[in-house]
């Protein structure tokens, strides 16, 4: 761990008591490649009305507009608090590097914010979890994905 490291870190908690401040969730996120800050993001849930506008997604947002690329190959990224699962999977679709985090999810669920219960119905069969999960339309559906398989100017991702 390099003092850059740290300072993106020592950046992420300022966000984040920045934006409790300013009455948001005590969140934030910065992304670094090669030794700068990309992007920065904070906890805009109750500011935007946006449930997905975690700090982590809001920075990977910022940081693909930056870059002009979905790809952040090459990037980390430094988190107030350990990711959440929608953010962990937006990280992994993102391509980033490695993960810093402060806070870990047993403080996160101490602060009232316990992502337990959707690690519990991940876990679970589509047809157990609390939300009902039916298939519909498959075969129409399908006929996307076709189309995507044989098209030949696609950008895979």
């Amino acid at each position: 761990m390099s003092s850059f490291d740290e300072q993106c870190m020592r950046e992420a908690v300022r966000l984040s008591l920045e934006n409790v401040a300013q009455g948001g969730g005590p969140f934030g996120a910065v992304i670094a490649k090669d030794g700068q800050i990309v992007a920065t993001g904070t906890n805009g849930v109750t500011r935007d009305n946006d449930p997905t506008a975690h700090a982590e997604i809001t920075a990977i947002r910022a940081a693909a507009q930056k870059l002009g690329t979905f790809d952040l190959s090459g990037c980390v990224i430094y988190t107030s608090c350990e990711p959440c699962p929608m953010c962990l999977a937006a990280i992994y679709w993102a391509h980033l590097g490695e993960i810093f985090f402060g806070n870990n999810q047993h403080d996160a669920r101490a602060a009232g914010f316990d992502d337990n219960f959707l690690y519990q119905q991940f876990a679970l069969p589509a047809a157990q979890r609390k939300i009902p999960m039916r298939p519909l339309l498959r075969p129409l559906a399908q006929s996307a994905f076709a189309a995507w398989t044989a098209a030949t100017d696609k950008t895979c991702y």
